[in-house]
């Protein structure tokens, strides 16, 4: 009997196939197709900082020219109170319609006062937050240092305010990764999660019209090696799970992950690209792949080919770069 079940960031999980923020669970029925088909957990499409923000420039500028400024205030704490309630009420539903864990995901910038809308993402009943800091660093006064802040920062605020598990959603640009996922995923204000890697709006030029345009919005199978590289160099270096991102497209693509050290796979691009029927497929491969090799549960191979288990762990990492160069020059 094969035993796909897993725990992430404590949650107990049938199996460890998330689906990932996207527009395919902006709505209840989303969600419910989802769970449908197997996942193992939701992350619900994220709440920008600046859609809670919107609610309240909304109505301040509605009641500045006959309110006093006293009220003014008052009204603006009152806006980032409440943040929007559709957002509120999907996570509510979600969790009445499903019986399986349900993330709740706000995407930020900043550590201000959004994060008091996490808190009632708890009360509304989300098992867990996942934070997307989505900013690029594009001026030349933003130091590695103070970028690196920013994120530990963000992660300090949520945490303190909620109970629930909290997982930060990170891209791939930094100039020692390393670094960054031991300040986030060490301590007692670790990181829960860490999830590798956010895929950042691609763009892309249109030589005909001479405009910036939208690139490919999905992922492929060549996008998963740099998550599967930091995995497997992080696994069991750090107190947080490792939950991985882009680039998982079948069965096989989760084994990998799997026994890099990861705790769950997240998929998205896929599902959009074979419906949702997508999840099933990918369960039964995993299964499959699971008999062949002798596995009967996930921690029979999980983190098996990861750094701190190898044998020569000092070599790991110079060795799987002559290996990746061999033949090629």
């Amino acid at each position: 009997m094969i035993d796909l079940s897993t725990r992430y960031m404590g949650l107990d999980l049938k199996n460890p196939l998330v689906v990932a923020s996207c527009g395919l669970t902006t709505g209840l029925q989303g969600v419910q197709n989802c769970a449908n088909a197997g996942a193992g957990a939701i992350v619900l499409k994220s709440l920008f900082e600046e859609q809670i923000n919107a609610d309240v420039s909304a109505l301040t500028e509605a009641s500045e020219d006959f309110m006093h400024t006293e009220a003014l205030e008052y009204l603006e704490g009152y806006g980032h109170a409440c943040g929007p309630h559709e957002y509120l009420s999907l996570v509510r539903d979600a969790k009445q319609a499903v019986d399986i864990p349900i993330i709740a995901s706000v995407n930020c910038v900043t550590a201000e006062r959004w994060v008091d809308y996490a808190a009632q993402l708890t009360k509304a009943g989300a098992d867990a937050l996942e934070v997307n800091v989505g900013f690029l660093p594009n001026t030349a006064g933003l130091t590695s240092t103070v970028v690196e802040d920013r994120y530990e920062n963000i992660l300090k605020s949520v945490k303190a305010r909620i109970d629930i598990p909290v997982a930060l959603k990170v891209g791939p640009y930094f100039s020692s990764f390393s670094h960054l996922a031991h300040r986030l995923g060490k301590g007692p204000q670790a990181a829960d999660a860490l999830v590798l890697f956010n895929r950042f709006y691609r763009l892309d030029v249109d030589v005909n019209s001479l405009k910036v345009v939208a690139g490919n919005p999905y992922s492929t199978q060549e996008e998963i090696h740099t998550s599967l590289r930091w995995i497997l160099l992080l696994a069991g270096k750090i107190d947080s799970d490792l939950a991985a991102t882009t680039g998982i497209h079948d069965g096989l693509d989760v084994a990998k992950q799997l026994l890099a050290g990861a705790a769950v796979a997240q998929i998205c691009s896929t599902i959009y690209n074979n419906g949702f029927l997508q999840i099933r497929t990918i369960l039964e491969q995993l299964r499959g792949w699971m008999e062949t090799q002798g596995f009967n549960s996930l921690d029979d191979f999980r983190g098996r080919l990861s750094q701190i288990k190898s044998e020569d762990p000092a070599s790991y990492e110079r060795l799987q770069y002559i290996k990746g160069l061999t033949g090629f020059e």
